[in-house]
Parts: C-alpha cells; sequence; structure tokens
C-alpha cells in the first residue's frame, strides 16, 4: 500500500492519493480534518498538518474514490489503519488535501540567476527572508547544493523587505536547510541582523 500528495508545491503537500489493489484513488472530504490530515504526514515524514483542505483545493484527482468519512485519531502510523467508508457520495470535487508544517522552500531573488541573489524561504504560507546573524559557509553550500548549484563565491547582505524572517544553523552538509536546526520569527537571532544572499558559482551537476 503506497500513499502520495500530488498537485502541491513538494512531495508534502497535495491532495491525497492512494494504491488499492494496483489502482490509484482518492480520499473524499466527508470528515476530513487534521487527526487525518496528520497521520498522513506522519507516513510521509513531512511533519504535522497545518491545515485539513478540502474541495479539491489543489485540483481534482482521478480514479476511483477509495475512501470516504475517514475517521483518524491522530495517533495512527498508516491511513489504512483508520476507520473509514467504503461506501461514498462524493465525486473529485471534495478531494481531501493536506498541507505541511515542515514544508519549506526556497529561492534567489534579484540576481543575474537563479544561482544568486537575496535568500528568501517559503514557509507556513508565505515568503521570508533568512538573517545573516548566523548564515555562514556551510549553510550558504547547503542551499547551492539544495537549488542544483556549485560552490559558494560570496555571501552579500541584503535589508530585510518581507514580512517573516528566519534563521538556520547547520552543523554539518545537511540534504537541505530544514534539516538544519532553524527558528521562525523569533526576533532575538534577528536583532540589527542583514538579510542574507549568496552567490553560487553557476548552476552545475
Amino acid at each position: 500500500r503506497v500513499l502520495q500528495l500530488v498537485g502541491g508545491r513538494s512531495r508534502c503537500e497535495g491532495w491525497v492519493e492512494l494504491v488499492q489493489e494496483g489502482t490509484w484513488g482518492t480520499v473524499c472530504d466527508d470528515g476530513w480534518d487534521i487527526p487525518d490530515a496528520d497521520v498522513v504526514c506522519r507516513q510521509l515524514q513531512c511533519g504535522h498538518a497545518v491545515r485539513a483542505h478540502g474541495n479539491a483545493a489543489f485540483g481534482r484527482g482521478h480514479g476511483p474514490i477509495l475512501q470516504d468519512e475517514v475517521g483518524c485519531e491522530g495517533h495512527e502510523w498508516h491511513l489504512w489503519e483508520c476507520p473509514a467508508a467504503l461506501e461514498h457520495d462524493c465525486s473529485h470535487k471534495e478531494d481531501a488535501g493536506v498541507v505541511r508544517s515542515e514544508h519549506q522552500e526556497w529561492r534567489l531573488s534579484g540576481g543575474q540567476d537563479g544561482c544568486a541573489g537575496r535568500v528568501e524561504v517559503f514557509f507556513s504560507g508565505t515568503w521570508s527572508t533568512v538573517c545573516n546573524s548566523t548564515w555562514y559557509e556551510t549553510e550558504a553550500m547547503v542551499l547551492c547544493r539544495t537549488l542544483g548549484c556549485r560552490n559558494v563565491l560570496q555571501r552579500p547582505s541584503f535589508g530585510h523587505t518581507l514580512p517573516g524572517k528566519m534563521v538556520y544553523l547547520c552543523g554539518n552538509l545537511q540534504p537541505s536547510l530544514a534539516q538544519c536546526r532553524w527558528t521562525f520569527n523569533k526576533s532575538a537571532p534577528c536583532y540589527q541582523s542583514w538579510a542574507t544572499g549568496v552567490i553560487c558559482n553557476g548552476a552545475g551537476s
């Protein structure tokens, strides 16, 4: 049995699809709530759910509707451990979806290409800048690699002009900044900081 999210900005966001007897299908939003979404999060190792969407918020799925009236308590490890109705009166306009708390994505803005510019992170529904108070070579290197760019050339500073602020601290070269220590909108580490930027050495393998 396999589960995935489709139609979002990452594998941790989208409408819910699962396989039953070799066929992909969707889940109806009747009774769909945060405990149900949390179980999907846990199964995909995506943190906690911040929103449990209904009404095909990420678009309409395909195939059969495999579950309705899902009733997870939130502690289950797999969605199919939860009680659910196999009969349904749904259509794909009622497909259930999930947004995960841990979902982050990054971009470099204002530079000559996608490998240079001010570091901006999408988290908790908003784009934020990153404080340079703990932004060192390791953090910059993690980001350059995540974006498919090569080594770090420079770490310029910019002004904070977005509503949120993020701080990262990486002890070593993690696969992504989300796996480093991070805090969001805590004023102390960002006090009198600049927004960090990075110039990576162009796109590369």
